[in-house]
């Protein structure tokens, strides 16, 4: 069995044994740690005895102890680093001891107790020992009840759509040991301060496009499962970067919704200057809340939910042929070949489908606002609100797995989550996962 010595001393003085798979057999010589395994010859320098818990950690994967989970090359790394943290243990108690001697105070060792610590190489059981005042507790904490490594794999599992339960078999290849449910949700706490940091960061860039849109999610509520809408803030800046701005949970859509969430933008520094369009869904709602907050500001109608709109007054038979015209409308080479494909779309349809005709009359100077951008290559971009709509795909594909959720916190979380690692892809946000994990 491979064995890490804590002082050089203990290697000077170490017998040649046999290990009962791996022949591995460790000595000093010419100033290094010699590593015998079957067939191979391994020198590691005398400075690599261990001094701290990351370094014996990096050791034991250099000595190639990362077999299969079930293999005996795991078990023995998962005894050497229980070897390592008690002797750590042993000697901060030994310190504490003879300082305390030295003061002329009076403590004694008072036994062990037990504790789990789950690594990349599975779970390990440490006895922890203490005496009247204190323990070597320290130790454990300071390489965490947890290692980062794991709870970075937990929050990505997390992030990445997969329910509570199925994480402990995501990662059971890796760790040899199941992760319960109830651990990830504890993990999955450490997202809590990001989330209120993220409501609450003053916003300082300038966006020159913002979409508004909502999307509806479930939770659980002692009544059964309800409906919750997230209104969702996307902006563009001048050089075509995308970013998530912010998101709330609200009872709906309504016109007091908006407000609150645009008024909190604005305080926020979400201001008007720089801004040349909103691109919305057409929801009331928000058109009655933006003139409150964003007064003056040109609003842009989604052409995708206005077509979806038109062609439910249309029979099946007509649809393909009104969705070409609408397109013709929307696809138009400038404002005044669209304004002509309009008229067309009124003396084709407007007598056979008069609601049509009206709900596209009604909306036309919102519907055509984009033609006022002077860079027709930005017109596909802004003409609908499908930037943001992608980020809803996305965000119902990763949720999916987890059915409905327990809580808004949760809801928060994993929302938070998702727009943090797509501002991420879109280089607008950095990789969250791992200052999380690292501050935790």
């Amino acid at each position: 069995m491979p064995v890490i010595y804590s002082h050089p001393r203990e290697l000077v003085n170490k017998e040649h044994k046999e290990g009962d798979v791996s022949d591995l057999v460790s000595e000093v010589k010419e100033g290094y740690l010699l590593v015998c395994e079957t067939n191979k010859e391994r020198r590691y320098p005398m400075e690599q005895v261990i001094r701290s818990l990351p370094q014996a950690f990096r050791i034991i994967k250099e000595m190639n102890l990362f077999g299969d989970a079930d293999s005996d090359y795991r078990s023995s790394a998962r005894e050497s680093l229980q070897a390592i943290l008690e002797v750590k243990m042993k000697d901060r108690i030994d310190r504490h001891l003879d300082g305390i001697a030295w003061r002329d105070k009076e403590d004694r060792r008072n036994g062990y107790f037990s504790r789990h610590l789950l690594t990349e190489l599975g779970d390990i059981s440490v006895r922890v020992p203490r005496t009247r005042t204190m323990s070597g507790i320290g130790v454990i904490r300071a390489y965490s009840r947890r290692a980062a490594q794991i709870d970075r794999m937990i929050l990505s599992c997390f992030v990445l759509g997969l329910s509570t339960r199925k994480v402990s078999h995501a990662l059971l290849p890796v760790l040899g040991e199941t992760v319960s449910a109830t651990t990830v949700s504890r993990v999955s706490r450490i997202l809590d301060v990001s989330v209120a940091a993220f409501h609450r960061r003053r916003i300082r860039k300038t966006y020159r496009f913002l979409f508004l849109d909502g999307v509806v999610l479930k939770r659980k509520t002692g009544i059964g499962s309800v409906k919750r809408v997230v209104l969702v803030a996307l902006g563009m800046t001048k050089d075509g970067k995308k970013e998530v701005i912010d998101f709330t949970i609200a009872h709906g859509e309504s016109e007091n919704a908006w407000d609150a969430f645009l008024s909190d933008l604005y305080r926020r520094g979400l201001r008007a200057e720089g801004l040349e369009l909103i691109i919305t869904d057409g929801g009331s709602g928000l058109l009655a809340a933006l003139p409150l907050v964003y007064p003056g500001i040109p609003t842009q109608r989604c052409w995708a939910h206005k077509t979806r709109n038109i062609l439910d007054h249309i029979r099946k038979v007509d649809r393909d042929d009104v969705k070409k015209d609408l397109a013709a409308i929307s696809h138009a080479t400038g404002l005044r070949k669209a304004q002509t494909a309009l008229k067309h779309f009124a003396h084709t349809w407007g007598i056979l489908y008069p609601k049509a005709l009206a709900s596209l009359k009604d909306s036309e100077e919102e519907l055509l606002a984009f033609f006022t951008i002077k860079k027709p290559e930005l017109w596909s971009k802004i003409r609908t609100t499908n930037l943001i709509e992608r980020r809803f795909r996305e965000l119902r594909r990763r949720t999916r797995p987890m059915g409905v959720f327990s809580d808004r916190t949760s809801m928060d979380r994993i929302l938070y989550a998702i727009f943090a690692h797509e501002n991420f892809k879109n280089k607008t946000g950095g990789p969250f996962l791992l200052s999380l994990t690292q501050n935790s």
